[in-house]
């Protein structure tokens, strides 16, 4: 069991509160336990860091209708992991600590400004069938932008180094009065960084990070189906000015079979039977996912009669689960008859009408009897 803290509960809100009513909450505990009103508390940042999961979970539409279903357990298969330290978590939230501190994440001082956390990337992977069924582990190619291996980041041109910008002496920001108010704002020179380079790195013209072709390793879960999402967290773009990695978002998108349909976790297919079958009953031979097995048909089988192989379908994602294989039976009507197989069907039609004349006759004089 899951010692993780109720979501609704470390926000302080009910199970329906809106998104505005979700902000407000998280603006409150943000600024309670922010590591920079709680220095050297590791209560507090802990508390800081559970509020972040809280809030990126319950103001995501899918992600909320998991949790209201399964808990945390059910996030598992998302690949939602949470937040790898504070920097992940003001870049994320930025807007919200900008208005609380008037700065980017509250934590701003002069140039540690330049740090961004880099672009997270989106990657549409298609699978087959089976891969999604049960699961497979796949290689993807991803383009993606690294840190410059000439400048390491730095943006200068190797063995050189930025200058401190004369305009606001290295803080990032410039002070202006107007009456009784002082503000501080950006600087426009350095925007920020506090720093100015003279001398920009040929290899990446200047940004500190080059377009590089990576080989990504993911383990796709059995049971995902089209729309399914991973998160692979830090295998994004890389950041700026040393700021975190950003995350890689794995959408599935699953081929249709030719034989199988799924709906939800089970798997659905026909299976066509001749009159005889149907009529006589006995054993035929069905595909599932798992292998061929033997399905017995009792006698008077009609046209779309359904039987079902318990656990031979899709496993959950939340707990491993396993749905139905549906068989829905199609008997076919026979073609191409050769005389003697006419003449027999013949014979049994007169039989068969002969019975139904019984009835009929039947049926009349019981009405009969009951009119009188």
């Amino acid at each position: 069991m899951s010692s993780k803290r109720d979501y609704y509960e470390i926000l302080g809100v009910g199970r329906q509160a809106s998104d505005a009513e979700l902000k407000s909450a998280y603006r409150k505990v943000a600024l309670k336990f922010h590591p920079d009103r709680n220095p050297g508390d590791p209560a507090a940042e802990e508390k800081f860091k559970e509020a972040a999961e809280a809030y990126e979970v319950l103001r995501d539409p899918r992600k909320r209708q998991i949790y209201d279903q399964y808990g945390h357990a059910g996030l598992e298969g998302t690949g939602f992991t949470g937040f790898g330290g504070f920097e992940d978590i003001f870049s994320s939230f930025g807007s919200i600590f900008e208005d609380l501190f008037g700065i980017r994440g509250g934590r701003h001082h002069g140039a540690r400004g330049r740090a961004q956390r880099g672009s997270d990337l989106r990657y549409d992977l298609r699978l087959s069938f089976m891969e999604a069924a049960f699961g497979v582990e796949k290689s993807l190619e991803v383009e993606k932008r690294e840190v410059c291996p000439a400048c390491g980041g730095t943006t200068c041109e190797p063995g050189t180094q930025p200058e401190v910008c004369a305009q606001c002496q290295g803080s990032g920001q410039v002070t202006r009065s107007q009456g009784f108010f002082t503000l501080r704002t950006t600087c426009p020179r350095c925007r920020g960084t506090g720093q100015i380079v003279t001398r920009p790195c040929d290899h990446c013209r200047g940004a500190g990070l080059v377009k590089t072709l990576r080989h990504v390793s993911v383990k796709i879960p059995a049971g995902v189906d089209t729309g399914s999402r991973l998160r692979l967290a830090g295998e994004g773009e890389s950041g700026a000015g040393g700021g975190p990695p950003g995350d890689l978002y794995v959408v599935v998108h699953v081929e249709p079979h030719d034989f199988f349909k799924r709906e939800g976790r089970d798997v659905i297919c026909q299976v066509p039977v001749s009159m005889v079958q149907a009529t006589l009953g006995g054993e035929i031979k069905v595909p599932t996912i798992d292998g061929e097995k033997t399905l017995q048909i009792p006698k008077g089988t009609q046209f779309g009669d359904v039987f079902r192989f318990r656990g031979a379908g899709i496993p959950s994602l939340r707990n491993g689960d396993r749905g139905d294989q549906i068989v829905q039976v199609l008997v076919r009507t026979p073609t191409g008859l050769n005389r003697k197989q006419e003449n027999l069907l013949r014979q049994f039609a007169e039989i068969e009408e002969s019975k139904l004349g019984s009835k009929l006759k039947n049926m009349f004089k019981g009405s009969a009897k009951a009119a009188n």
